[in-house]
């Protein structure tokens, strides 16, 4: 969870002879490759197409019983592959349609990012801005982009970028770095906030965590990748315990300290939940050697825990 390219998987299937990989993905590109990947290795990978949300009804479909699961490596966010395809519309370096849709044509129903931008209201657009990308300057951006749309829909990547930009004085367009101090462009949280809304991604990430403590059985490992504060808050605190049934649609906040209302369903134990034994007290982060092989895994934090 997810298969993306491919490179977890190849990994697991040659450090461990016996295992058998079961390679979900939402998208039907992911699953070609998987297949690919299952006639290579004999049966030992079975592609499932689907989201996090749907895993248990996959898993049910392969008569696959609750429990009995040994490990899970979940994944979380969208993969380099798509981000390398212009036409999927997820780069803002590469120009190409607005699309953002990680299950690409499967649900034809499914509003893009193109929509989002020229369909909601600047109070929704600023809310999305600053709940999925934590843009500081969402109100500027989506009055921006309003503004724009009025000329001429935006339906294009960097015809996106450069709205957004067009919100900020030009000296200050690549003023902000990125964790390992390149210039990074002024849009590239809008991007992030859309792609997350579009996909429903934390929500996913929820029912895909509730997914994986089903499917394993005692003792089973559970090991989380995740890319943005957004999504290693709420793993965290699920790992934890936390109720997150009323995970807010438009908004993952902090929690706030104090208020006496973030009860825990859990009783927590060894400091972590009745579900759960953390692996490691910290949470896991690339090397630099780590982040000179793969630049993208620079914001990599990975979290590991033990189904009781």
């Amino acid at each position: 969870m997810t298969f993306g390219g491919g490179g977890h998987t190849k990994a697991i299937l040659n450090m461990v002879p016996e295992v058998t990989v079961l390679a979900l993905d939402r998208d039907p590109t992911a699953i070609s490759l998987a297949q690919q990947l299952a006639k290579e290795y004999s049966g030992r990978v079975k592609p499932l197409l689907g989201r996090f949300s749907e895993l248990e009804a996959l898993l049910s479909n392969m008569n696959i019983k609750p429990g009995s699961i040994d490990a899970v490596l979940l994944d979380a966010g969208c993969s380099s592959m798509q981000m390398d395809q212009a036409e999927r519309g997820f780069s803002l370096s590469k120009d190409g349609p607005l699309d953002m849709r990680m299950d690409e044509k499967r649900y034809p129903d499914m509003p893009c990012a193109a929509d989002v931008v020229n369909t909601l209201d600047q109070q929704a657009l600023a809310s999305i801005l600053t709940a999925y990308g934590e843009e500081r300057h969402a109100r500027k951006i989506a009055s921006t982009i309003v503004e724009a749309r009025r000329v001429s829909p935006i339906t294009r990547t960097q015809q996106l970028a450069s709205v957004v930009a067009g919100s900020f004085p030009a000296a200050v367009v690549y003023a902000r770095k990125d964790r390992l101090h390149r210039p990074a462009h002024v849009a590239t949280k809008t991007f992030q906030a859309l792609r997350i809304f579009v996909n429903d991604e934390l929500n996913e990430l929820h029912a895909g965590l509730r997914a994986a403590r089903a499917a394993l059985t005692p003792g089973g490992r559970l090991c989380v990748i995740t890319f943005h504060s957004l999504e290693d808050r709420l793993v965290k605190r699920f790992l934890q315990g936390d109720d997150l049934s009323n995970l807010d649609q438009y908004h993952f906040s902090p929690r706030k300290q104090g208020t006496g209302k973030e009860k825990l369903v859990d009783e927590k134990r060894d400091g972590g939940s009745v579900y759960w034994l953390p692996l490691r007290k910290k949470v896991i982060t690339p090397e630099k050697y780590d982040v000179k092989d793969n630049p993208r895994g620079r914001s990599a934090k990975l979290r590991a825990a033990l189904r009781r």
